[in-house]
């Protein structure tokens, strides 16, 4: 039988962690029960620099629960994809599956179930997928749905309404840490495998505790960070403006002329508006975007590590 590894990036997450600990482990008992993993299967609780209890939550569990439970603790802080990538690459010598998954338990852990019946009918990735968003408030909704009709529209692969729970073989984790780049959206490296993939659909459910660790900021970085990461459309719809910009030009010169001849207007007051804050309002929003695909070329050429691993707890390595 294979042997599953469900990965959990945790940052500040004690309030939800004594509820989402025990029901993966359960989550675990049931599929071993039931012949579908090997009973070493375990879950492995990533650290994300949390400033509350979640690391000694963690510890605690991992000696009770030494082969079910591990750990992995992040030097610090370094997001959600950094942590999750930090889980996946190092659960990837130690077991056959894995499933990705948040610790809030807003994902329904009951489909890891048919994710690993999928994987046993030879698919390699399988992607949890919200049947709907009827938990979501109107705002979040309508953004999250122009979020992936705008990462469609600039050429990005992404699974519509999945976010980060899904399982993986250790064929397709292996292939995927091939991808060194720094500026991570694995929404987006997912699909580009090339492995055989399937969906399971889930209604998402209300967070168990604790509060959200995903603000607005934070998810419209992830959607920039995803459009600049594997498009290069932007650059092209500037070019595209450029020349809209010339038309607009010459019929804003023939406006300007008209008007100066029939008096009704300052002389010289027209075309000095449309030069002043058309023009240069496009200018400088075409060098900020120019120069947000330079800093992130300045970014990864230094090839800094994404992250640090401070510490790992398991029942093969023990605690390092």
């Amino acid at each position: 039988m294979d042997k599953l590894g469900i990965v959990v990036p945790c940052y500040n997450e004690e309030e939800v962690f004594p509820l989402s600990e025990p029901a993966l482990r359960g989550v675990l008992d049931d599929l071993v029960a039931k012949g579908k993993i090997a009973p070493d299967s375990f879950v492995m609780f990533v650290n994300d620099g949390s400033r509350d209890a979640t690391w000694e939550l963690i510890e605690a569990a991992h000696e009770a629960h030494p082969v079910q439970v591990y750990g992995v603790k992040l030097a610090g802080n370094v997001g959600h994809q950094y942590a999750l990538t930090a889980g996946l690459l190092t659960a990837m010598n130690l077991c056959d599956v894995t499933v990705s998954i948040d610790a809030d338990l807003q994902d329904d852990v009951k489909v890891i179930e048919e994710m690993i019946d999928k994987y046993h009918e030879g698919c390699d990735i399988v992607y949890g997928v919200r049947s709907d968003r009827a938990t979501d408030s109107f705002f979040k909704r309508t953004t999250a749905q122009s979020f992936y009709r705008l990462m469609a529209g600039m050429g990005v692969k992404t699974v519509y309404n999945h976010a980060d729970f899904r399982l993986m073989s250790k064929r397709a984790v292996e292939q995927f840490s091939k991808y060194q780049e720094t500026n991570l959206f694995i929404r987006g490296i997912v699909p580009t495998l090339g492995y055989k993939t399937d969906s399971v659909y889930y209604q998402r459910l209300e967070r168990a505790a604790g509060v959200s660790k995903y603000p607005l900021s934070k998810m419209l970085a992830l959607a920039f960070n995803g459009i600049s990461s594997f498009s290069i459309k932007p650059i092209s719809l500037i070019l595209g403006a450029g020349f809209v910009m010339i038309l607009v030009a010459i019929a804003a010169a023939v406006y300007a002329i008209v008007s100066y001849c029939v008096g009704v207007t300052v002389p010289g007051w027209t075309s000095l508006m449309l030069s002043i804050w058309f023009i240069g309002g496009l200018q400088l929003l075409a060098i900020g975007l120019v120069g947000q695909y330079i800093g992130k070329i300045y970014i990864e050429v230094k090839h800094r590590p994404r992250y640090n691993i401070e510490k790992v707890l398991s029942d093969e390595s023990g605690k390092n």
